[in-house]
């Protein structure tokens, strides 16, 4: 039997933890990362399931790795690493559809060392919005 913990951290709501995730990153706005990875600076990291990349598009040489597979593909000490995953300085760009989970996930990657990962404020929306290059179905 496992003896229960001393002390139970008090629960968090979702906003609550988003907001304190958010201000330890320094979040990019779209045409930011859009210089940032088009100068071999940032690595932009679609986690937008399929359904979404296939009715909206993607990003022009964004790496697509499902939200299920983010720690496992860029942890550069992993055996199920992407060729992108460097090393711990990578920088990294994450998006999603709007800009929720992909700061949960930047958050997740720095707990693995990534430290300069971050996320993509407003997602592939505003990246789209903004009227930067999307591959794929006519939007």
């Amino acid at each position: 039997m496992i003896p229960a913990p001393d002390s139970v951290p008090a629960p968090v709501g979702i906003d609550d933890l988003l907001e304190r995730v958010r201000s330890g990153l320094d979040r990019v706005e779209a045409r930011e990362a859009f210089a940032l990875a088009a100068g071999g600076e940032a690595l932009l990291v679609d986690i937008r399931y399929a359904a979404l990349r296939e009715r909206d598009g993607l990003i022009p040489g964004a790496l697509v790795v499902e939200r299920n597979e983010l720690e496992w593909r860029l942890d550069p000490w992993g055996s199920h690493r992407s060729p992108e995953a460097t090393g711990h300085d990578l920088r990294v760009v994450v998006v999603c559809n709007e800009g929720y989970a992909s700061s949960l996930a930047a958050a997740s990657l720095r707990q693995l060392g990534l430290h300069r990962a971050t996320d993509l404020v407003g997602g592939f929306q505003a990246w789209r919005s903004e009227g930067l290059p999307v591959t794929g179905p006519e939007v």
